[in-house]
């Protein structure tokens, strides 16, 4: 570690004691709304917790905290979160208008004043369940970059589908065996782009959206994006799962490219495999103006690389600022950093559940599919009512 990082740490962990010791003498604000009470001339220990304040959301409970209690807190890049927080804002979460604008107005310079705002303005609280539980699951997501053909040729034979005129009218939909085989001439004019990989496409579909490098009729080659346009309505079944219940994988095995490899040695049965699954997505093909951009997640604003997550919106609103305790994929090494609550999921229900966005590319697809990590979540909320 060099003497500047050594250097910059130590006076980012000096102002931020100093802002946890001016804290801790500030009282949280009272909810319901009523009469503050006179700030205190010490800095007495945080209440217990049955007398901390809390937040009552469907399917969590908010318990305030102190900014000491979140592990790491001081040590991220946090002036790095304000193109996320600011993205947000554009559909921000009730309450947020006015902490919106001075984020905007006040942007920071450099990662302390940056942690320095947000304590001002924002109260912890740690997320848990009705029922008091503080761990949950944390797993990853991506953008995957496939290449795909206009029409189909060669080994480009695999459609991916635009969603249909009669998709809402017919609930649940097709399944994906069905889209596959008795249905498929009816449904030949959404087929909007081909792909080489039947399993490529069900990644492109769990992830619920992608970048491809289309080869046109013309010969040239365009990168546009493959953006979720809906689905058939029917339950997602883990081929993981259904490989390790059926002994062809071992559950130390089940990861994608495990899975492939069983796909490349059993040709003849892939099909059957995939048509387990029912749940099949729908797409839109948009433009990909700005390739440092991510694709837009469920609060339809463009998702960034390590600070977006999905969540459960039942637990925590879209919009809202995170502090996640989790660690690296496959490892102890410490993942703490502030996040958005930008996106969402079928699979990400709970209380304490959040899916990290680590972007796109070879090494978020390594990082994303081999995520599965403890993990704690405090959401950050406005102190005031804005």
């Amino acid at each position: 570690m060099s003497l500047s990082t050594l250097s910059w740490r130590a006076g980012l962990a000096a102002a931020i004691l100093g802002a946890l010791a001016a804290c801790s003498t500030t009282p949280l604000p009272p909810m319901p709304p009523g009469p503050a009470p006179a700030p205190s001339t010490t800095t007495p220990a945080a209440p217990p917790e049955r007398e901390r304040a809390t937040l009552l959301r469907e399917r969590s409970r908010w318990l305030a905290s102190d900014w000491s209690e979140l592990p790491g807190w001081g040590e991220d890049r946090a002036a790095e979160l304000w193109p996320a927080l600011l993205r947000g804002c554009a559909r921000s979460a009730p309450g947020w208008a006015g902490l919106c604008a001075r984020a905007a107005r006040d942007r920071p310079a450099d990662d302390v004043e940056a942690h320095l705002w947000l304590m001002k303005h924002l109260q912890p609280y740690r997320v848990e369940s009705l029922d008091g539980q503080t761990q949950g699951l944390a797993t990853g997501y991506y953008e995957p970059l496939l290449e795909a053909t206009r029409r189909p040729q060669g080994s480009f034979r695999v459609p991916l589908h635009a969603a249909p005129p009669d998709l809402q009218q017919r609930r649940p939909y097709f399944s994906r065996q069905q889209i596959a085989t008795e249905q498929r001439e009816r449904l030949r004019a959404q087929e909007l782009l081909y792909i080489e990989d039947p399993l490529d496409a069900l990644v492109l579909q769990i992830q619920g959206s992608g970048r491809v490098r289309v080869q046109e009729s013309d010969g040239r080659q365009r990168l546009a994006r493959l953006a979720f346009a809906g689905h058939n309505d029917m339950p997602y079944q883990s081929l993981g799962k259904l490989l390790i219940e059926r002994g062809e994988l071992r559950a130390e095995q089940a990861s994608w490219p495990a899975i492939k490899d069983w796909a490349r040695r059993n040709p003849a049965r892939l099909n059957e495999l995939l048509w387990q699954n029912p749940r099949y997505v729908f797409f839109r093909e948009e433009p990909l103006p700005d390739p440092e951009l991510g694709p837009r997640g469920a609060q339809g604003v463009p998702l960034t690389p390590g600070r977006s997550i999905a969540v459960d919106r039942a637990s925590i609103p879209y919009g809202t600022p995170v502090w996640l305790d989790s660690s690296e994929p496959l490892s102890d090494t410490p993942l703490r950093r502030l996040v958005m609550a930008q996106d969402t999921g079928s699979a990400i229900v709970g209380a304490v559940r959040a899916d990290y966005f680590w972007g796109w590319g070879s090494e978020a697809e390594a990082q994303a599919g081999r995520m599965k990590q403890a993990l704690r979540l405090w959401a950050l909320w406005p102190r005031e009512p804005s």
